[in-house]
């Protein structure tokens, strides 16, 4: 997933949509028209170059390109049949990484504003922080109050005499994201004086209750909001680290972000992987530990106290005279037949090849929807095939369902750590699926066996002699 944390350096002089303070810069070597051909400006040409090209689901369209005189620099140009286009220069190490946030984590921006602040046609949402696991994607939240600035409304007092188009080549990025020199209004003058649409209708900022300046908060305050120090969320910032969203104003020269910004982003670190093992785990003086982890180092601890401090034998052995390759050798021996002999404590079995069971099960049944799916296709629609049933039901060629590999994976250990529990599980998902399922033996013993060829580990003599002895007799299983 990503976290829209990409700052443009300038704005297409043909974009419908300027970015507020950030110079225009000429687009006339862009066919901005054209997607596929701005995608083949920089794609196979150069192995610091690169381009893409996407359909979006409203009917519009994405696409990025490595600029053809600026390797360092990219256009991300961004079309709607309704809204028109958003044409930016961004650094080209960041274009890919704008066009996955705008082309499949957040599909339905059309364009970003105030640090990450997002806008659909209709609405604005803040920056997407907080992730919906089962949704797969940032939850949505509206900006209260909200108001679409155009640039329109932005217009009064500019002079475009006083503002000029930039050439790529002479796009300083640096001084950019320091601090824009000029008044932008003349800028602004400037664009609209060469731009067709109706200015009311080209989208500049957003302004809403929880921008103004007084509600915004900087480093110390919204450090304080997520419960870190100062100096930490300080070397977060300046090393690119902990997700942290850009701010949504810089006042004299100090970042500031909405209070909302801080606190969902709060949320979201009280809701990571750290936040999860914080939220169950043991206090150590390396951090929170897993509970079970904890569990594990501590048992073992006191296994291997007890046998090299508690037993009088191994204790003499800490005497210089006994540190010999053939001691240390033995004692290494011993400590580690004590972890190998606790895998049983450390997974649990039984419960690890009931899942296993349960999944084996399931798996089978896929592979009969996807039988019968295929089954029904040729049934309605009988000319686009051959009628070449083992072409076009391979499963019947080839007698088996196919095991995804991490299942397959987890049979594998099962076998190769406990191979009765793993017999026994075999035979009872080779009976269930024979007794509920409708699948015959022979089918199951061949997608286990395939399974275990294509993503297990065991020797393969080790594996058929195994099988051998857990399959069916051979009567019965050919």
């Amino acid at each position: 997933m990503s976290l829209h944390t990409y700052r443009a350096v300038a704005n297409g002089i043909r974009t419908d949509h300027p970015i507020p303070n950030l110079p225009f810069v000429d687009d006339s070597h862009i066919p901005l028209d054209d997607p596929v051909a701005i995608e083949a400006i920089g794609r196979h040409k150069a192995d610091d170059m690169f381009g893409r090209e996407d359909r979006c689901t409203d009917g519009g369209w994405l696409v990025f390109t490595t600029d053809p005189l600026r390797h360092d620099l990219g256009w991300v140009v961004r079309w709607h049949p309704e809204h028109g286009r958003s044409v930016m220069v961004y650094r080209d190490d960041d274009v890919a990484s704008v066009h996955m946030v705008m082309g499949f984590e957040e599909q339905a921006a059309l364009l970003f504003r105030a640090g990450g602040y997002w806008w659909d046609g209709t609405t604005w949402y803040r920056p997407g922080q907080v992730w919906d696991g089962p949704g797969e994607k940032y939850y949505r939240r509206q900006v209260p109050a909200a108001v679409t600035v155009t640039a329109k409304d932005m217009l009064t007092g500019g002079d475009p005499a006083r503002a000029r188009v930039l050439s790529i080549t002479e796009l300083d990025v640096e001084s950019v994201l320091g601090s824009p020199a000029g008044d932008w209004r003349d800028a602004l003058a400037l664009w609209a004086s060469r731009h067709d649409g109706d200015p009311a209708r080209a989208v500049v900022a957003l302004a809403a209750p929880e921008l103004t300046g007084d509600q915004l908060v900087g480093v110390a305050e919204m450090a304080g909001i997520a419960g870190i120090g100062a100096s930490t969320l300080r070397a977060y910032v300046s090393r690119g680290e902990g997700d942290v969203p850009l701010p949504q104003s810089t006042v004299g020269g100090r970042s500031m972000w909405a209070r909302p910004v801080a606190e969902e982003w709060a949320e979201q670190r009280h809701r990571s992987a750290e936040g999860r093992i914080e939220a169950v785990g043991v206090d150590r003086e390396t951090g929170p530990l897993p509970p079970g982890i904890a569990e594990v180092w501590t048992r073992f601890s006191r296994s291997f106290f007890s046998q090299l401090w508690e037993r009088p034998t191994w204790r003499k052995r800490w005497a210089l005279r006994w540190r010999t390759e053939s001691a240390v050798r033995e004692i290494a021996e011993t400590l580690s037949w004590d972890v190998a002999a606790d895998v049983t404590k450390l997974v649990r079995v039984h419960d690890l090849a009931h899942i296993l069971h349960l999944a084996m099960l399931r798996e089978f049944a896929h592979g009969q929807e996807l039988d019968r799916s295929i089954a029904e296709r040729d049934e309605h629609d009988p000319s686009e095939h051959d009628h070449n049933d083992s072409a076009d039901r391979p499963w019947e060629a080839w007698g088996f369902y196919g095991i995804t590999p991490p299942t397959a994976r987890m049979l594998d250990w099962l076998i190769r750590h406990d191979p009765a529990t793993a017999a026994h599980t075999i035979e009872e998902i080779i009976g269930e699926a024979e007794r509920r399922l409708e699948i015959s033996r022979q089918v199951s013993e061949r997608s286990i066996k395939k399974a275990l060829s294509l993503d297990g580990t065991l020797d393969k003599d080790a594996r058929h002699e195994f099988l051998e002895r857990v399959f069916s007799p051979r009567a019965v299983s050919t």
